[in-house]
């Protein structure tokens, strides 16, 4: 594929709800330009985008995919994105890359949650929009329906560009208003607008002409003299309109029939900005799409190819990405040396010499960098925003299968980490688990799979242990001595504590209120070593107790017996009978929950939340969805992914994150003691 200068080429990153058809119009679009001869449908696992075995597997996308075509002297880079909500990092990673987001929405269902996220996405960094009806063959497939949904969530700017020919099964292709030609069949074939729609065209022409000469002051002007704007001047229009976020194009047709397909490409040849349109502010300045200035191109995506190794997506914004080259990553102040650069298009790779400004391209085995990166030149230094991803809501315990694999699971789940940042790998250190976290047990799942198929390293997933933690309600004292004198050089130790509770987060406070020298000053430190080794083991389940003040208020030595050991012993021996004797009791990890479902849907997520021991604390309504606040315990939520995916469909999508420790209800404390009573017996064995 040849160089084009940065107004000839398109980024158009296609997003929306999972099933809307998003990867069948990417297969559609390099179909009607002759970039595929044949078009690949996704359930066959045929498709140019959808190439990586986890997705042929499950029939849907799971990691972005660069597909460009060309079509009447441009170049198109579709970026086609999952929409599953477990894969929303990927959306993210993808919408860094592209111009514009097209946001695809199904014609029979209407907007969904996938829809309202993609939305909310493109709102955070400002990029401009069309929608996408698909699926209008579908049955119950409802163009106007759709539209006016759309208008009744983000306004009037939702204007039509095209609207189709019939529906469902008599879907013959669309109307393009902006040429007032109608598209058909498969082809494209170019014919004359249908009597029938002759006055609805006209009707939604005469709006999407108001909303173009609405974007420029000589347009408006014109158009309220009286005079017919020329197809240059509203395609122009609209362009600027799409640029300033004032209009959102809708398109429609059918992807799998390629129906509408031609006229979308005309419109994003057209009215979609260029890379030359929107120069990119760092520090305060303008960059533009020059390809003779200055290198700078942002990593957006990191994936292990088993040929070429590891292989860095980037978008040059500025300059050229040279192949046998050095650049500078500013963030991580390290040079990366380059070799050969590549043009992507699903799975394959096109070497080439270069990737000019404006374009998408791919690089093999850089050492230092990683997803969300700048790289420039080290005289020119610039850090473009990093990308931000969607917080966690699922966690895992990862366990090697074999010895073997136990050597590499390290290594392993690092890489995969780096490859996608959305998840977040750490170790536990209150269960001593590593413990990998996702958007969702099916991201988790991909992810292990991921290193099985790559790495040949097999790795198992179960649920996370909850930490929990003691503390005491009351306050005690305790004294204990430690006494081994049979002969010889023995050992001796008197310790009396107080104990008594801390407010909730305080952690715990030792204090030394002995007087006298009744125990010496060399042995207060071991007195409180055995505070903090008794304090890691509690007295009602052997979880590390918390909130906490133990006070030394009395105790004795022995000239020659006495020691360090000695006193520790025996202070460890003295918290736990004070503690026995506080009140202790069992504390759980509270989280902060939202919980965003349609409005249909909240009667069900809230009678399951009360089922969970949860608080609800709020409801928020958002157009067509309710988000919903609640705090509940960990252990009530770890499968809530699932859950929530049960009971709406796919539809929901929610967050969470620790807010507190809270003590656990005596019904459920006494499972919690069991369980742990259990699984110490178990290790004996």
């Amino acid at each position: 594929m040849k160089e084009y200068p940065p107004e000839k080429i398109r980024n158009v990153a296609v997003i929306g709800h999972g099933s809307t058809g998003k990867t069948s119009l990417a297969e559609a679009m390099l179909f009607a330009t002759g970039a595929a001869t044949r078009l690949g449908k996704v359930e066959d696992g045929t498709t140019v985008s959808d190439w990586d075995p986890d997705e042929q597997k499950r029939a849907f996308s799971v990691n972005l995919s660069v597909v460009p075509c060309e079509w009447n002297g441009h170049k198109v880079n579709v970026v086609d994105a999952p929409g599953y909500a477990d894969f929303m990092g990927e959306v993210k990673c993808a919408l860094r890359a592209a111009d514009i987001a097209l946001i695809v929405v199904c014609g029979a269902s209407g907007v969904q949650v996938g829809t309202e996220f993609a939305w909310q996405f493109v709102d955070e960094i400002s990029l401009p929009r069309a929608v996408f009806i698909n699926r209008m063959d579908r049955e119950n497939a409802d163009f106007n329906g759709t539209l006016e949904q759309l208008r009744s969530i983000w306004g009037q700017k939702c204007v039509p560009l095209q609207i189709p020919i019939g529906s469902e099964q008599a879907l013959k292709g669309v109307v393009d208003l902006l040429t007032m030609k109608a598209y058909v069949g498969e082809k494209g074939e170019q014919q004359d607008v249908p009597p029938e729609l002759a006055d609805e065209a006209n009707a939604h022409r005469e709006k999407l002409i108001e909303a173009a000469a609405e974007s420029d002051d000589a347009l408006i002007e014109k158009y309220l003299g009286g005079d017919e704007l020329t197809e240059e001047e509203l395609a122009g229009g609209i362009r600027a309109g799409i640029i300033a976020g004032d209009i959102v194009p809708v398109l429609t047709g059918s992807a799998t029939r390629v129906f509408g397909v031609h006229a979308l490409l005309g419109a994003i040849e057209s009215m979609f900005p260029s890379p030359a349109d929107l120069p990119v502010k760092t520090d305060g300045d303008a960059l533009k799409a020059d390809s003779s200035g200055p290198l700078v191109a942002l990593v957006f995506k990191t994936a292990a190819d088993p040929y070429v190794g590891r292989l860095t997506y980037f978008r040059v914004f500025s300059g050229a990405f040279k192949a046998d080259s050095q650049v500078w990553n500013a963030g991580r102040q390290a040079a990366e040396r380059i070799g050969p650069v590549y043009h992507i298009c699903g799975k394959s790779q096109e070497q080439v010499s270069q990737v000019t400004a404006g374009d998408i391209g791919a690089v093999a085995k850089l050492t230092a960098t990683q997803t969300g990166d700048t790289l420039c030149t080290k005289d020119k230094p610039v850090n473009l925003p990093p990308i931000s991803f969607p917080a966690t809501a699922f966690s895992a315990a990862i366990s090697p299968k074999t010895k073997a694999d136990f050597d590499k699971m390290g290594s392993a789940l690092q890489r995969i980490a780096e490859e996608d940042p959305s998840l977040r790998l750490e170790r536990s250190a209150d269960t001593g688990e590593t413990i990998l976290s996702g958007l969702g047990d099916s991201h988790v799942e991909v992810a292990l799979e991921k290193i099985r198929r790559k790495f040949s390293v097999d790795l198992g997933m179960t649920l996370p242990r909850v930490a929990y933690r003691e503390t005491i309600q009351g306050s005690a004292q305790a004294e204990y001595t430690h006494k081994k004198q049979t002969g010889g050089h023995g050992q001796f130790a008197r310790v009396a504590v107080s104990v008594e509770p801390l407010r909730r987060g305080a952690g715990h406070e030792f204090e030394n209120k002995t007087v006298g020298g009744v125990v010496p000053k060399q042995y207060v430190g071991s007195v409180e070593k055995g505070v903090v080794e008794a304090m890691q083991e509690g007295v009602v389940a052997r979880y590390p107790m918390v909130d906490m003040k133990v006070t030394l208020y009395d105790g004795k030595e022995h000239p020659v017996d006495s020691s360090d050991i000695a006193f520790k012993i025996a202070a460890s021996m003295a918290v736990k009978k004070g503690a026995q004797d506080a009140q202790p009791v069992l504390l759980e990890p509270i989280m902060d929950m939202k919980i965003t479902v349609p409005e249909s849907n909240t009667g069900d997520i809230i009678s399951d939340l009360n089922g969970k021991r949860a608080r609800v604390l709020g409801m928020t309504p958002m157009g067509t969805l309710t988000t919903v606040e609640a705090q509940a315990p960990l252990a009530e939520v770890q499968h809530y992914s699932a859950d929530l995916r049960s009971m709406t469909q796919g539809r929901g999508h929610f967050t969470i994150s620790f807010s507190h420790y809270e003590e656990v209800p005596a019904h459920a404390a006494q499972k919690v003691i069991e369980a742990a009573e259990q699984e110490r017996e178990a290790a004996k064995a």
